[in-house]
């Protein structure tokens, strides 16, 4: 028995120094020292032996499994120490190796616009009013002088949530809300998202950005609303850039026109771009009708009120030479990158 214990402890100690693997050293550990293993089988045949040999044989048999279980350990501890070496050396950091350059992203071409606009306004006075894109029919369409069934809601048509609640057609439901609160003077622009049922191609999306402006104060006139809107363009477009005003209409303001600026191209002398009329139409404009101004509770026999509305998707096309407003929504970043 005692050249047995020896010859099991000796394949178990070369077995466990040879193990590639802390798997491996678990099977040795139960091939000799578990349940079934060799030593605890040779361990069960101490009661047959003779009461003298039995002291002798269970001290040999106490110091195999103590050196086993030894080794064991040891080559386990092994094992893991290099397995965490080779992970900190695979997973170390090299600090003077130089970084990648980083590519910072850039403002949208529409972000772009409407921040230079809101920058410009601000450092002239005015306040930005801030709104939702879900509001009430009162407030984009009755408020603004057009009731149920007048014929002007058929181009401003939008999309229904219910036959109150709706997304909104324009920024202007924000200028009600704010002339409802307070009394003129009032300097503010509001701009955001709006929303109307439309076909999408090269000029139109049911989703777009709109920019308005708002004056209400004593004596307004429509000298005041050109003088606004010339300091605008030229911040645009360039110090040349002149306007012209066509007569128009619009329910909310009276008189109303519709404005042109000389082409941004050709500076107003005719090219394609333009149809070779030297304008290219930016926005549309007016005083405000003094029944909105009474919805609002202002006094339109003391105060008047000038406003401007224009798309901020058309300025980004115009400004940067973009011939399909889908481009702006497509989210393509080789496109958009060109704008810095």
């Amino acid at each position: 028995m005692q050249e047995k214990l020896r010859e099991i402890t000796e394949n178990a100690l070369k077995k466990i120094k040879d193990a590639k693997s802390i798997n491996e050293v678990y099977a040795v550990n139960t091939a000799v020292l578990g349940k079934n293993g060799e030593l605890s089988l040779l361990m069960r045949g101490l009661r047959d032996l003779r009461a003298e040999e039995r002291p002798q044989v269970g001290a040999l048999m106490n110091k195999c499994r103590d050196d086993i279980n030894n080794a064991l350990h040891l080559r386990e501890k092994e094992l893991l120490d290099e397995a965490l070496d080779e992970k900190i050396a695979s997973e170390k950091i090299d600090v003077t190796t130089p970084v990648k350059p980083f590519q910072y992203g850039t403002k949208h071409p529409i972000e772009q616009i409407q921040q230079e606009l809101i920058d410009y306004f601000v450092a002239q006075g005015f306040e930005v009013k801030d709104g939702t894109d879900v509001e009430t029919d009162y407030y984009c369409f009755e408020a603004l002088n057009i009731p149920k069934d007048h014929p002007a809601r058929d181009a401003q048509d939008t999309f229904y949530f219910d036959p109150e609640r709706i997304l909104r057609v324009h920024t202007s439901a924000t200028q009600v809300r704010t002339m409802e609160t307070q009394q003129p003077p009032i300097k503010m622009i509001s701009t955001g998202k709006v929303y109307r049922v439309d076909e999408i191609d090269a000029t139109h999306s049911p989703i777009f950005h709109q920019f308005e402006i708002l004056v209400v104060d004593e004596h307004l006139t429509m000298g005041d609303l050109k003088g606004i809107l010339e300091g605008l363009v030229k911040y645009l477009f360039g110090e040349k850039t002149q306007i012209r005003m066509r007569p128009s209409f619009f329910p909310f303001t009276e008189p109303s026109v519709e404005v042109d600026a000389t082409c941004p191209y050709c500076g107003g002398k005719g090219c394609s771009i333009c149809k070779n009329s030297g304008f290219i139409e930016l926005l549309g404009a007016g005083m405000v009708n003094p029944k909105v101004l009474e919805n609002c509770n202002i006094d339109s026999s003391k105060y008047t009120g000038l406003a401007a509305g224009l798309g901020l998707d058309r300025m980004a096309m115009i400004r940067y030479g973009i011939t399909d407003i889908r481009e702006l929504y497509d989210n393509d970043i080789n496109f958009l990158k060109q704008f810095k």
